[in-house]
């Protein structure tokens, strides 16, 4: 059974999200603030992180901060704020998601099982890679290799290069990324790519992903 650590700090929706999980066949823990959570997540193991921004003691930023720095678990992030300032922060911040309520909780449920099928999928492939360059993208392990040092990336972030890297001459529009990789899942601004391709970016400090203004990225053939 999956497990899935709940970060809310409102007992309606706390409640709400526990009884819709467990009756999906997930093994729900709850955390009632930021601090409790990290707490929790540093004793035991999850394969899913439902985390609230406005949370007392320490907001789902910061929690999403400290995990990111122990962690590649999927983190799905739910707010009442639904600007577009918080929405970058959040995808900046490595989120796999971001869910602004109110919210659908059979489309939740299905967001959950989508994000838990990418992971399932990554940590299961048989070990594969794609080089290009000095990088090696892992495809086992989905992290990135240049010049001999490790690179974590998020899901999303593995799912973006790799697409690139096995499109080769190709331009990807943000359109055909967002189709091929989001699908049902997304419902949002297609410059939520950009974000992703902006992490990449400053992570691994490559060049070689090039924007093709007004349209979306190419990686030029290897000779």
């Amino acid at each position: 059974m999956q497990k899935i650590l709940v970060v809310e700090d409102d007992f309606d929706i706390r409640e709400l999200l526990q009884n819709f999980l467990q009756e999906a066949g997930y093994e729900v823990t709850i955390a009632n603030d930021g601090m409790e959570a990290i707490s929790i997540f540093s004793d035991r193991q999850f394969d899913l992180i439902l985390l609230d921004v406005m949370l007392p003691k320490i907001d789902g930023f910061t929690v999403c901060e400290l995990v990111r720095k122990q962690s590649q678990i999927p983190i799905i992030m739910l707010t009442a704020l639904n600007g577009e300032e918080e929405q970058i922060r959040g995808l900046d911040m490595q989120v796999d998601d971001y869910i602004t309520k109110p919210f659908s909780m059979p489309v939740l449920v299905r967001k959950i099982a989508a994000v838990l099928r990418r992971s399932y999928h990554m940590q299961n492939d048989g070990h594969q890679a794609i080089r290009y360059q000095n990088l090696i993208l892992d495809l086992d392990s989905y992290t990135a290799v240049i010049n001999g040092k490790g690179y974590e990336l998020t899901q999303r972030e593995f799912e973006v290069l790799r697409e690139l890297l096995m499109n080769q001459g190709r331009i990807m529009t943000r359109q055909n990324l967002l189709d091929k990789l989001w699908r049902y899942d997304f419902y949002g601004d297609e410059r939520v790519v950009d974000t992703h391709i902006k992490n990449l970016r400053k992570k691994l400090g490559i060049g070689f992903i090039q924007t093709i203004r007004g349209v979306g990225y190419k990686i030029d053939k290897e000779n």
